[in-house]
């Protein structure tokens, strides 16, 4: 049978969710778990691939056993892991439901400090003493659903067959000195949302026009757009499925 584990994580330790040799990521510490819990070699497939040091707070991935599975599996997980990854629960779903490619959509929010903080050194990107001009910021958020090819905002060489993305919503948020950027799309691109996260500072400093944003995704060239914004302040809050 085919099973979804429905999970969270802080990412400040692992070298990402994918294995990846010589490296602890949450792909290889939760198949290590399932494996001595289960007593099989079990492998599992994440909706998703987040880089060194991002956080998510509500994710799935999928793993395949012949055998009925053990009485509170959420509990012996939980009990197994270290405190920075959590299981909320594991439930069967058709054999040949996929965890990435059944997805239909994805969220994630990325965190800004304006004020020095020591409490979200790892969870937000830190900018001290810069004023931000949120409604800049959403300005440029309206020309993000003109296009739908995003290659400016993504890694190179990454062999993708299409850098086409279809954004759902995108829109900046301010409470005090916190800023929170929200933005759920079909999918994304290797470090697309810290990319635009970077440029879209860039516009709320003053140094880019919002209206230049399109010229920055026709050039299709990554040069053009801002530098990616730290890992910390990164998180994949939510993942849509058609159970």
């Amino acid at each position: 049978m085919r099973y979804f584990i429905e999970f969270s994580y802080f990412g400040k330790n692992y070298f990402g969710y994918q294995i990846q040799p010589d490296q602890i990521s949450v792909q290889e510490v939760l198949e290590h778990a399932l494996s001595t819990i289960l007593r099989e070699k079990i492998k599992i497939t994440g909706a998703g691939r987040t880089d060194t040091g991002v956080h998510a707070k509500r994710i799935f991935a999928h793993f395949d056993t012949a055998n009925p599975l053990v009485e509170n599996l959420t509990y012996q997980l939980n009990s197994f892991l270290s405190a920075d990854i959590a299981i909320q629960s594991v439930f069967p779903v058709k054999d040949d439901f996929h965890a990435r490619f059944d997805a239909t959509f994805r969220t994630y929010e990325y965190y800004i400090s304006l004020a020095k903080d020591p409490f979200n050194q790892d969870s937000a990107w830190q900018i001290w003493k810069r004023d931000i001009d949120v409604e800049r910021m959403n300005e440029a958020c309206k020309i993000l659903f003109e296009y739908e090819d995003f290659t400016s905002f993504s890694k190179l060489h990454t062999g993708n067959k299409t850098n086409n993305c279809k954004i759902y919503k995108a829109f900046w948020e301010q409470n005090g000195s916190d800023l929170k950027f929200t933005i759920s799309a079909d999918r994304f691109l290797r470090n697309m949302v810290r990319a635009i996260v970077g440029t879209m500072v860039e516009i709320g400093n003053g140094k880019m026009e919002p209206t230049a944003l399109r010229k920055v995704i026709e050039d299709k060239d990554r040069n053009s757009a801002g530098t990616s914004a730290p890992a910390q302040g990164l998180f994949l809050v939510d993942v849509g499925y058609d159970f």
